[in-house]
């Protein structure tokens, strides 16, 4: 269990800094995002859910 709360307080870490030094382009990323259909949106999120899984997977294994 600390390791899923350990890799969710580093995602909210990363996101935050992301925030924090490029308000900007993140304002402009989202309004990218608005524009784009929910399907492709889906197809994103599926595909860096499952890198990020990969990722674990030879990290830890």
């Amino acid at each position: 269990m600390s390791d899923l709360l350990t890799a969710l307080a580093l995602a909210i870490a990363i996101e935050g800094t992301l925030y924090a030094l490029f308000p900007d382009g993140m304002k402009r990323m989202m309004a990218v995002l608005q524009t784009q259909p929910p399907s492709r949106l889906r197809n994103a999120g599926l595909a860096m859910a499952a890198a990020g899984v990969g990722i674990v997977w030879l990290v830890r294994g």
